[in-house]
């Protein structure tokens, strides 16, 4: 994914500031594509400069800098043809895995701290998860088409989250039983 496509989808959902912007970022989009501030803000300039985005100054910018930011008809255009573009499948890319097949071909690395550590991290993503779930998506009335996506999304996120603690704790009963051996 790239992320002009993220902020363009970002400012869709609504029109906001740069800070702005980059907070709900951190919020909603942030859990599966990460980015800092300084690139979306980069990235803000960029588009405007391609046509895609128009920025003003709100009412209540004062004497600030500060700019808000609204999708154009070429942004809207651009992001519909990115969208059905088709996407390869996520690759994984983890050095955890590596330090793994190291410990396997050393065996001499003692990974178990590390791995309860992930399960403790795992569990803290899975419980924010399940917060936004109950907050935003278990209200009991049919969900908006909208709301329906973002929910699967939701759900998507909580069953790597849960897939990956219950692999890291098999991982660690694996070490923990060679570390019991003689």
């Amino acid at each position: 994914m790239s992320l002009p496509h993220a902020v363009l989808t970002s400012l869709l959902e609504k029109s906001t500031s740069g800070y702005d912007l980059a907070r709900r970022f951190d919020k909603s989009i942030g859990y599966f594509w990460h980015a800092t501030h300084q690139q979306i803000y980069r990235e803000l300039a960029r588009m405007e400069a391609a046509g895609w985005i128009a920025s003003s100054a709100p009412p209540d910018a004062g004497k600030t800098r500060k700019r808000e930011y609204r999708v154009l008809p070429a942004g809207r255009a651009e992001l519909a043809r990115w969208a059905s573009e088709p996407s390869p499948p996520m690759d994984l890319r983890d050095d955890f895995m590596v330090k793994l097949r190291a410990d396997a071909a050393l065996g001499e690395v003692d990974l178990r701290g590390e791995l309860a550590r992930r399960i403790a991290l795992h569990r803290e993503k899975l419980a924010q998860y399940r917060a936004i779930e109950q907050r935003d998506f278990l209200h009991g009335g049919p969900l908006p088409r909208e709301l329906q996506i973002q929910h699967m999304i939701l759900k998507k996120g909580i069953l790597y989250e849960q897939a990956s603690i219950g692999w890291t704790q098999e991982m660690l009963g694996v070490l923990e039983e060679k570390a019991s051996q003689p």
